[in-house]
């Protein structure tokens, strides 16, 4: 059930609410008077009951979400610092300031399932709203990165060997006594592996990999023998994907390279320190001048950067309600003129009989759209697209989102900080010109 919102006001000027003991310069203060919440509220009210406990404010689950992105933090780091800063507590909608944790971290988890990816796709489409004209620009910035997934590198060697150790795990909870459990003969394998790059003990290690995929065949089948028909049910989908990863080859085409999360694909990019990342292709749509994102996308497969163009187009159109009339993109586009009446403009010669001014803006427009590899760093450094530690293909795409709108607020964030300071400047020397700006 959702929780119930109350009025607070100030009781006595003894008693001064949260928000009137804070400095209302803080950028922090002044965007939560400046987000919508009733917004938030009335659009996640639909995933709660009118019976049962009360839940969370959506305000606050909101809060919590927007501050673990923006200050890059764990689900557990937030909810601790929450109770030591009392702008965190204003921006989530605290009247007084608490002493105990507003919620358990585990919460969190259950309200991004509960909204899922629509839900935060409203989120970023506020923060974009945010800014205003600045988000209304008619040409974009379209790129593509890795959202990399935490797993280990991927080996044959691992799987194998995480395959036996369910087995185990899975004997053991069943109370199946198994024929023989193959521990030694698993640990000689593993150590085999150690020098499988020595020319001398390379084919050593080969042969100790093929012994362990035989063992993890073996206690699969033995298992399937004597558990019983509900647990084999149960354990029907984990057995398949087991025989899938003991089966598949080095040439071979969708392979299995994690078990806990078995729709991670492998993409080169071209890098040389990291030749190969495993997780899923994501696309990033920025403005050209003001730097706002309206659009991130996960991709489910490891699509063409050309294939990728049209849903992140699409998204930028449901967050702006506006078609870009142009988006600039780099060279691996290619084969791309047009995408839904969006002009796709790629960097090359300049087109014959074109003139002169022509040819330098579009100069110009290539040259801004080198501004986006910055800002798909600091996505990954700062607002946590680095590594995503959510659950499944949802979670990637749950987790590019809020990064996206993390961005958005604190390119506010900024803006707003920047506005006193340019306040005091213009304040001490007057003879600086009214319209001077500031470019962010």
């Amino acid at each position: 059930m959702q929780t119930k919102i109350g009025a607070s006001h100030q009781t006595s000027f003894l008693m001064p609410t949260l928000g009137e003991q804070l400095d209302p310069r803080q950028p922090l203060k002044q965007l939560a008077d400046t987000l919508p919440w009733s917004e938030f509220e009335s659009v996640f009210g639909k995933y709660y009951s009118e019976a049962g406990r009360p839940a969370k404010p959506v305000r606050l689950m909101v809060g919590l979400l927007l501050l673990k992105q923006m200050f890059n933090q764990g689900d557990e780091t937030v909810v601790a610092g929450w109770v030591q800063n009392p702008y965190w507590q204003y921006f989530c909608g605290m009247a007084e300031f608490e002493w105990t944790v507003p919620c358990d971290p585990s919460d969190l988890v259950y309200f991004r399932q509960r909204i899922g990816e629509a839900g935060v796709q409203r989120i970023l489409k506020v923060t974009a709203r945010l800014h205003g004209d600045k988000a209304q620009e008619a040409e974009v910035v379209v790129d593509t990165t890795v959202q990399e997934k935490n797993i280990t590198h991927p080996t044959d060697t691992k799987l194998a060997h995480k395959i036996i150790r369910r087995c185990w795990k899975l004997a053991d909870r069943n109370g199946v006594k198994l024929r023989r459990r193959y521990r030694k003969a698993v640990r000689q394998c593993v150590m085999a592996q150690r020098w499988r790059k020595d020319p001398g003990k390379r084919k050593a290690a080969h042969r100790a990999l093929r012994k362990m995929k035989v063992v993890a065949g073996r206690l699969i089948r033995e298992l399937e023998r004597k558990l019983s028909a509900r647990v084999k049910q149960e354990q029907r989908e984990n057995f398949e994907l087991y025989r899938r990863v003991l089966k598949q080859q080095t040439g071979d085409r969708n392979k299995i390279y994690s078990l806990h999360e078995p729709q991670v694909y492998c993409m080169s990019k071209g890098k040389e320190h990291k030749k190969y990342e495993f997780g899923s292709k994501a696309s990033v749509v920025m403005t050209k001048t003001h730097g706002v994102i309206v659009g991130a996308v996960a991709h489910e497969e490891n699509l063409y950067d050309g294939d990728a163009l049209k849903p992140a187009l699409e998204q930028t159109r449901a967050i702006t309600e506006a078609r870009p009339a142009k988006a600039i993109v780099d060279r691996g586009y290619r084969g791309r003129n047009t995408v839904d009446g969006t002009e796709v403009l790629l960097p090359g010669k300049p087109k014959p009989g074109q003139s002169k001014p022509e040819s330098a803006r579009m100069r110009a427009r290539f040259r801004r759209r080198a501004a986006i590899e910055p800002v798909i760093s600091h996505l990954k450094h700062q607002y946590r697209l680095m590594r995503c530690f959510l659950k499944g293909f949802v979670g990637d795409q749950i987790n590019l989102l809020l990064a996206a709108a993390a961005w958005n607020l604190k390119k506010w964030l900024r803006a707003a900080a920047l506005f006193w300071l340019h306040l005091l400047r213009f304040i001490l020397n007057p003879q600086i010109h009214a319209t001077s700006s500031i470019h962010l």
